[in-house]
């Protein structure tokens, strides 16, 4: 790990708040989504697809970064031929940015948001997908709306309980890590050339598939990583513990892991799934952090079956 604990949770914890800092990025995805407003916040979100039914929402990782790195999988448009599927930028990033004064970035300000999504959409309940810090989120907002999930996916996701989380970067690549780390204080001081060293040697740690790494990093749209966003819902989310809530869980869930991410390590998906009673879980098994990118049409099926209760 980096030798700056922000560091950890700011370009480590979850890559995507990396990964928009100094990748090779080709122009981004046009988008053609709406916002609306809540009382504190300007939310973007975007409807792929048009079936009725429930709307299967996801809720990107981070904190800090926008949806956008979503769309580098064809999953989500295979599933939205069935079903709505909806993705969103968290408030104060990407096009989730209004005017605002004073504005919070706290675990319930994320909580409310995602609700107000719920009711902006007008549906009773939704399908729930979080990926990385996603997934922590979805545990939250299932914890206080459990009456609102149908079925929630907690996919590569943090820990309940944030010091929890396990790395496998040090344990697995000492080399990757050693470059990295190399960079640190440059890094934090905002050199661009220390920021494009660090994550070449970061990226490298992610993927099961050296291909598919190479081909993310490559088309990966444009965005921007908001570190203030990113430090303030650490600050908050370090004094929760999920725990006893997941524990409470009454509706489907499915526990979602790539066999070899080092981000998160496969060990916090499978304590979850033991908390949760008769949670599904199902390993990827060339998989790093995103089995929804490297392993897509098994991803698909494995969503679609489970949201068929089969």
């Amino acid at each position: 790990m980096p030798r700056y604990p922000h560091m950890i949770l700011s370009s480590v914890l979850f890559f995507l708040t990396s990964l928009v800092m100094g990748a090779s990025q080709t122009q981004a995805r046009e988008e053609s989504g709406k916002t609306f407003e809540t009382p504190s916040a300007t939310i973007y979100y975007e409807v792929l697809g048009s079936a009725a039914g429930t709307p299967l929402v996801l809720v990107n990782g981070g904190p800090g970064f926008d949806h956008t790195y979503l769309h580098m999988s064809q999953a989500w448009d295979t599933l939205g031929k069935k079903r709505r599927v909806v993705m969103y930028d968290q408030r104060g990033t990407g096009r989730s940015i209004g005017n605002h004064s004073g504005q919070t970035f706290t675990l319930k300000d994320q909580i409310d948001d995602l609700e107000a999504l719920r009711v902006h959409l007008g549906t009773e309940q939704i399908d729930l997908l979080g990926h990385s810090w996603g997934g922590y989120l979805v545990m939250a907002y299932s914890a206080a709306h459990p009456e609102r999930i149908a079925h929630l996916f907690i996919v590569d996701s943090a820990a309940p309980q944030w010091k929890d989380i396990l790395f496998l970067f040090k344990e697995v690549f000492p080399d990757v890590t050693e470059r990295r780390d190399a960079f640190g204080f440059a890094e934090e001081m905002g050199d661009q050339k220390a920021i494009d060293g660090q994550l070449r040697e970061y990226f490298k740690m992610l993927f099961y598939s050296t291909e598919k790494r190479d081909a993310f990093i490559a088309t990966l749209p444009a965005s921007v990583y908001k570190r203030d966003v990113n430090k303030a819902v650490n600050s908050d989310v370090e004094r929760f513990d999920l725990n006893p809530e997941i524990r409470k869980f009454k509706f489907p869930v499915m526990v979602i892991t790539g066999r070899f991410d080092m981000n998160v390590a496969p060990l916090v998906a499978y304590k979850i799934h033991q908390a949760i009673a008769g949670s599904k879980f199902r390993v990827f098994e060339h998989s790093g952090h995103l089995p929804f990118y490297e392993e897509s049409d098994a991803f698909v099926q494995a969503v679609e079956e489970f949201l068929a209760g089969t």
